[in-house]
């Protein structure tokens, strides 16, 4: 998906045999992760209401669909790996996002006279 957000091609599925221990796999991961962080940090208010595809079955959406979409596709497959790491006994935690919420509390930005009302 950040790919297409992106306006680069899309990559090839990646091969399961070229992840052999865990830290190939974060290797991979932190390229990846980089990548989106890289494309939120340059997301402006205004680019959330663009089509970023121009054809195919996705060309009418925008881009904050596209966000959403990311977002609970990931949480569908941390329930599905939850379900099958508990399947083979392993101890799992809670996935919920409001448990994360309660141990990291939000820090309030204080407001600025502007927006004060007054």
């Amino acid at each position: 998906w950040f790919s297409g957000l992106r306006g680069v091609e899309i990559p090839d599925a990646l091969d399961p045999a070229s992840f052999v221990d865990r830290k190939s796999i974060r290797v991979q991961w932190d390229a990846i992760e980089q990548r989106m962080r890289d494309y939120l940090a340059e997301l402006r208010d205004d680019m959330l209401f663009e089509k970023p595809f121009a054809e195919g079955e996705d060309k009418d959406l925008i881009v904050w669909q596209v966000l959403l979409q990311v977002g609970t596709h990931g949480t569908d497959h941390r329930a599905q790996l939850l379900r099958l790491l508990n399947d083979l006994g392993v101890k799992t935690v809670s996935q919920d996002y409001i448990f994360y919420a309660y141990d990291h509390p939000a820090t309030p930005k204080a407001s600025s006279p502007s927006s004060s009302g007054t």
